[in-house]
């Protein structure tokens, strides 16, 4: 009679997990953090991610599928609100585990409101405790864990702080149980679903964020118009043609700044950004563009890649 087999590998597992909650609560930061890239644009203003932003992390035995979603939100006067929102609610559809994340502040009737999207659902909900390093009372931590678990039959709870999470293995090893058994679904050195021209978008916007801070209409979009790879002296060149979309003149001024000098630091940090995610030297042209009430028009949404089908 043979001897059990115990060298059997474990089944590789492979799965969808939304990354969802409301604006700021660290989203983006925690995907940078599993991926180990920068995949999604991150600074202090809420709804800074206006996009479905696949993360992928592979492992030799499971791969995940980190979806980043704009955080969800009730302020939906404009359509570009109301297009952001649908794109954050339709990513809790169709995916293997969603992760809620709140912050250490703990729950609020707006928070519930928002949950309240996670609450029709049929998929299991992790809970995630974000900036737990901000509490100055680590006692506080134990009676949200307890308000949590008596407001919905969350699958773990888990307390974290995206910004320093340095055991990020034994973090994968606590959602790798909840995804299906099944082949990766993307190559081993991919990291995300979206295009180089998309990231370089994203960057520059995230610098227009950065550095013009509450003075940033948030009405304000960058479409690439040219995205083209030279040679010189045998190195690869990118050279990038980016506008930015205001809906007024006062905004236009602001992202430009007197005798050009925002709009020229903007460009500096995002080319050096872009240099840094692509490895390989950029030229980068920013323009301004008015365009009164383009965050109500649909078809100038759907160009700017907002209206996801």
């Amino acid at each position: 009679m043979k001897a059990h087999d115990n060298t059997n590998p474990k089944p590789h597992r492979f799965g969808f997990i939304t990354l969802a909650g409301p604006p700021n609560t660290g989203k983006s930061t925690l995907l940078n953090r599993i991926v180990g890239e920068k995949i999604s644009i991150i600074s202090r203003r809420p709804q800074t991610t206006r996009h479905r932003i696949c993360g992928i992390k592979t492992l030799p035995d499971a791969q995940f599928v980190f979806v980043d979603t704009p955080g969800i939100h009730s302020d939906e006067k404009k359509n570009l609100n109301r297009v952001i929102n649908k794109t954050a609610v339709s990513s809790l559809n169709d995916v293997d585990l969603i992760l809620f994340m709140i912050d250490a502040k703990g729950w609020n009737a707006q928070l519930e409101k928002t949950f309240k999207h996670v609450r029709n659902v049929n998929t299991p909900v992790i809970l995630l405790i974000n900036k737990v390093d901000q509490l100055k009372d680590k006692s506080m931590l134990l009676p949200l864990i307890n308000e949590s678990m008596a407001m919905f039959n969350f699958k773990e709870i888990i307390p974290i702080s995206a910004i320093s999470l340095d055991d990020v293995p034994n973090f994968l090893d606590s959602l790798v149980k909840h995804l299906p058994e099944g082949p990766p679904g993307f190559p081993d050195d991919q990291v995300t679903d979206r295009s180089e021209r998309f990231l370089a978008s994203e960057l520059i916007r995230e610098q227009t964020f950065l550095r013009l801070g509450q003075e940033l209409p948030y009405s304000m979009a960058v479409q690439i118009t040219k995205y083209e790879y030279k040679k010189k002296h045998d190195r690869p060149i990118l050279h990038i043609d980016a506008t930015l979309w205001v809906e007024k003149p006062g905004q236009k001024s602001i992202v430009i700044g007197k005798g050009g000098s925002q709009l020229k630091l903007i460009g500096q940090h995002a080319r050096r950004q872009v240099e840094h995610a692509l490895g390989c030297q950029v030229f980068l042209t920013l323009w301004v563009k008015v365009t009164k009430g383009w965050a109500e028009n649909a078809s100038l949404l759907q160009s700017l890649g907002y209206c996801e089908t």
